[in-house]
């Protein structure tokens, strides 16, 4: 079974919510939530993926040292096995935007069980809820 790598970041603001977002229709698990990010490029560490994925995804910029690594979820879904580094940023430039039309939100994270994820990112939700 291939092994995908995706880096994806827990966007954190000043009222300690954390940014979610909608995958767009025609995408595989369209409607769930979850945190923003991608697929790790060959030759590209997991930080480099995020800061390039939330340039094209949310139009923001942030810095490796703003990257805290948080935790990661490892999941086997029927095709692929994901391996996904879960970083915490509290600092960028810009205000993230759809930029590639997915619904955007700002929940605290005893909030996030009410939005419905893929079922590798529920793991996460207790440990973001117990480190914020």
């Amino acid at each position: 079974m291939k092994t995908l790598l995706v880096s994806a970041v827990a966007l954190i603001d000043r009222d300690s919510r954390i940014l979610i977002a909608q995958r767009p229709a025609g995408k595989s698990m369209e409607g769930l939530w979850e945190f923003p990010g991608g697929k790790v490029e060959p030759d590209e560490t997991p930080e480099a993926a995020l800061i390039r994925e939330l340039q094209e995804e949310l139009g923001i910029d942030t810095w490796q040292s703003c990257l805290a690594p948080l935790t990661f979820a490892s999941h086997s879904y029927p095709d692929f096995h994901l391996l996904m580094p879960l970083f915490a940023c509290r600092k960028w430039n810009g205000t993230p935007m759809s930029r590639e039309g997915q619904a955007l939100k700002w929940v605290r994270a005893n909030e996030l069980r009410d939005y419905p994820m893929p079922p590798a990112d529920i793991p996460l939700i207790p440990i973001l809820r117990d480190w914020l």
